[in-house]
């Protein structure tokens, strides 16, 4: 088994728990998008600021390459728990999704480094975020008598969830709608886990500072352009033709164009500088989401199940360009779940979408964008991160 990252860090030989350590020994399955991953970040936070005591932690991923950019921070999530993030290597070498073959070839031995690395780290709970990392990783727990769970945090339930639910002592669903009529007590609802940094935007004067942190001029409204972890072309394409209108009428933008990307925004960003310094930034990632989000006066997004979440727990107001060619569409569905906090685009009416952006942004769209935000405010608990480890707490002890 390769591994993406070293030990990430370490308390004790090789990074590994040991007898000595105490605390919840936790692995989890993630990767291959931002949505199979952000969701164990945001929990892992949420342990940390709240005081909770992580043992050790191994992290499986499926060896694409977003997962080295969204999880390099992941140690400062984790206090001083030893941590090893470690690839699967499920993906094909020449890019793309597995087919469903080449998945089951890279199924089976994976399975066995999966058992290695769980005896190794002594693991008490598993967590699978989705995803076809998931299937090893739940074969494996099940072979060893680990108990694990599986989080749904999409509004349609994917596909490796359906199969490898029954494998599982609990499901976790963000929304209500997926949860099975007959759930019992394996399927529970809790919302989606979101990081405690995730708070409301408090009125002007906390939207005006985060700007400022940025580096934006707090006097000119802030378009944040989000296409997921690897970027939505779609999204580029139509800010390309879009973006010197809107800096000309004063709005300023920041742009997740996604990985390897920049080259491409690299030309826009530069026929922006010369209209207003400082008016169009164009990034890989954002790694402060946090703070972008509360900076933001409008945030132009995909659906997809995360930036749902943050986007609700922040309560800005959001237009989702959903993609489309997903078989069940979950995106558009995500996007329903936020109700009136949310105006749908689609991609083919997109270019005509962003020049209506300048009204809503201005004094004319004051009233409508407060209307969104409180609608917001209702969509998701507050609490799903907490009830979460609290249920694995309980699964680790054999409650």
């Amino acid at each position: 088994m390769s591994s993406t990252a070293s030990i990430l860090a370490g308390a004790g030989p090789g990074g590994l728990a040991t007898e000595e350590q105490t605390g919840l020994r936790l692995a989890i399955s993630g990767g291959g998008t931002g949505g199979h991953i952000v969701p164990g970040l945001h929990l892992l936070e949420h342990l940390r600021e709240s005081g909770g005591d992580l043992g050790d932690l191994v992290w499986f991923g499926s060896g694409r390459g977003v997962e080295e950019r969204v999880l390099k921070h992941l140690t400062g999530r984790t206090g001083r728990a030893p941590v090893e993030v470690l690839s699967l290597a499920l993906e094909p070498r020449s890019g793309g999704a597995p087919s469903w073959v080449g998945l089951a070839v890279r199924t089976a031995p994976s399975v066995q480094h999966v058992r290695q690395a769980l005896r190794a780290h002594r693991t008490q709970v598993v967590l699978g975020l989705g995803g076809f990392v998931t299937a090893p990783v739940a074969l494996a727990a099940r072979s060893l008598g680990i108990p694990m769970a599986l989080l749904e945090i999409n509004s349609v339930v994917g596909k490796a969830n359906q199969w490898l639910s029954p494998l599982c002592q609990r499901v976790y669903h963000a929304w209500e709608e997926t949860v099975p009529a007959d759930a019992g007590q394996r399927h529970l609802h809790m919302g989606p886990p979101v990081s405690p940094r995730l708070e409301p935007t408090d009125g002007e004067s906390s939207r005006s500072a985060a700007k400022d942190c940025l580096g934006f001029d707090v006097g000119r409204p802030l378009l944040v352009v989000l296409g997921g972890s690897q970027g939505a072309q779609a999204i580029n394409l139509a800010l390309a033709a879009g973006s010197g209108t809107l800096v000309e009428k004063g709005i300023s933008i920041l742009h997740q164009v996604g990985p390897g990307k920049m080259d491409q925004a690299a030309e826009l960003q530069f026929c922006q500088v010369w209209k207003l310094p400082g008016s169009y930034r164009a990034v890989e990632y954002v790694d402060e989401m946090d703070l972008a989000l509360r900076a933001a006066d409008l945030v132009l997004c995909r659906g997809g199940a995360s930036t749902m979440a943050e986007v609700a727990a922040v309560q800005t107001p959001a237009w989702v360009v959903p993609y489309t060619h997903h078989r069940d569409n979950h995106q558009t569905h995500n996007a329903q779940q936020l109700g009136d906090g949310v105006r749908i685009v689609p991609e083919s009416t997109l270019e005509g979408a962003l020049a209506e952006v300048p009204g809503f942004m201005g004094e004319g769209g004051a009233a409508e964008r407060e209307r969104m935000r409180r609608a917001l405010g209702r969509c998701v608990p507050r609490n799903a991160a907490a009830q979460i480890l609290d249920d694995l707490e309980r699964l680790a002890n054999g409650l």
